[in-house]
């Protein structure tokens, strides 16, 4: 299997993704203050789908909890596994959690919509995460239940 594979584009491989998905970081998550913003209201829609939400803002130093959860400021401060990394940082941002990423070893990492970093998603991948980029976790998911 080659590094590539990990970086999934196909309709059934994001599918897959989704199904083997409960517990789920929310890399750049923003608060009920901002609830009108893509970074609040997916989580909330991941919980509401049944989804372990874990909020990892980037920003807020001042807040403790988001969606009713316990915050953590790394990914590698989370206790257990994560099954998926879905990331709202811009593309230009997202090199800087790389490591923060590649230490906690996530089954798949998710860049939403209009988020691309081919370097960060092969560097990612050659580690055997899976990768989707530029696509919105909470429309595949209603995709995928659609079927």
């Amino acid at each position: 299997m080659s590094w590539s594979d990990n970086l999934i584009e196909t309709a059934a491989g994001i599918r897959d993704l989704i199904a083997n998905s409960r517990r789920v970081a929310i890399l750049g998550i923003k608060t009920e203050g901002q609830n009108f913003q893509p970074a609040f209201y997916v989580p909330e829609y991941l919980v509401r789908a049944g989804f372990d939400v874990i909020p990892v803002p980037v920003y807020y130093p001042e807040v403790m909890e988001i969606l009713g959860r316990r915050i953590y400021r790394r990914l590698i401060d989370i206790p257990g596994d994560i099954d998926l990394v879905d990331v709202f940082r811009r593309s230009q941002d997202i090199d800087q959690h790389v490591d923060d990423i590649l230490g906690k070893k996530p089954a798949a990492v998710w860049f939403q919509s209009g988020i691309r970093n081919e370097h960060a998603a092969e560097k990612l991948a050659r580690a055997g995460i899976k990768v989707v980029q530029d696509r919105c976790l909470m429309v595949e998911h209603r995709r995928a239940n659609a079927v």
